[in-house]
């Protein structure tokens, strides 16, 4: 039974990675007859050719994220080991989360950041976080700021750095929170397909995060709004010693 199941995952992680690839060509197809459509229509047109850019875009974000997504999951992402500053990182994500934000009257901030490094991919560690803080601008109320912190934890002979973001929102279900970082879960009436998102990101957070050993979760705020928090180890190093 356990190599059956194994056979039919890997060969249902075999079928998503062959569909993205096949989706690819006509995409690129489209972006193609869609310059040649823009160049040969008058002003008229642009309009429905700006929404047909923005819905292949967003095709191609989601291809992107299934073949990531399946990497992931098939062990096939390999973590090319380095020292990696995540003060630098989640400096450089909010930098770029904000300026994105702004046209939606959003804003990204740091409240806490402390000097602290971590060994691991620095590209899939990026793309976890900037998931988490993308999500939250998704969702924070208009007029907010997605509120992240980088932090240092020790507690039962454990260290970790711990990556917090909070946005200002409605949250989510209680009973919702442990299924968040399954691929295409989505809540019913805040977070639904409204908002643009693809329903992938989180599960990437996901995979990326546990392959370094850490975890991610997430909480109502008791004030309001959600908060994820990303943890990974610190090994042979505590709170004082991280550099």
């Amino acid at each position: 039974m356990a190599s059956r199941i194994g056979t039919l995952l890997d060969g249902q992680q075999r079928l998503l990675r062959d569909i993205s690839h096949e989706l690819r060509s006509p995409l690129a197809r489209l972006n193609v007859a869609l310059e040649l459509a823009r160049q040969r229509s008058g002003p008229e047109a642009a309009k429905p050719l700006d929404r047909i850019e923005r819905e292949a875009e967003r095709l191609n974000q989601l291809i992107g994220e299934l073949v990531t997504l399946t990497l992931l999951e098939s062990g096939a992402e390999k973590i090319e080991k380095m020292r990696v500053d995540l003060s630098h990182l989640v400096q450089d994500v909010v930098d770029d989360a904000n300026f994105e934000a702004q046209d939606s009257n959003r804003s990204v901030e740091i409240v806490s950041s402390e000097k602290i490094a971590v060994t691991g991919s620095e590209e899939l560690l990026r793309r976890a976080v900037e998931n988490v803080v993308r999500n939250a601008v998704r969702y924070t109320d208009e007029g907010t700021a997605v509120e992240v912190g980088l932090f240092c934890r020790q507690e039962r002979g454990r260290t970790a750095a711990v990556i917090r973001v909070r946005d200002h929102g409605r949250g989510v279900p209680e009973a919702a929170l442990t299924q968040l970082f399954r691929p295409f879960y989505r809540v019913a009436d805040a977070r639904d397909r409204q908002t643009g998102g693809t329903g992938i990101g989180l599960a990437i957070t996901e995979r990326a995060v546990n392959l370094h050993g850490g975890t991610v979760k997430a909480s109502n705020d008791p004030a309001g709004g959600l908060v994820v928090e990303i943890e990974l180890p610190l090994a042979g190093a505590s709170c004082k010693e991280r550099s």
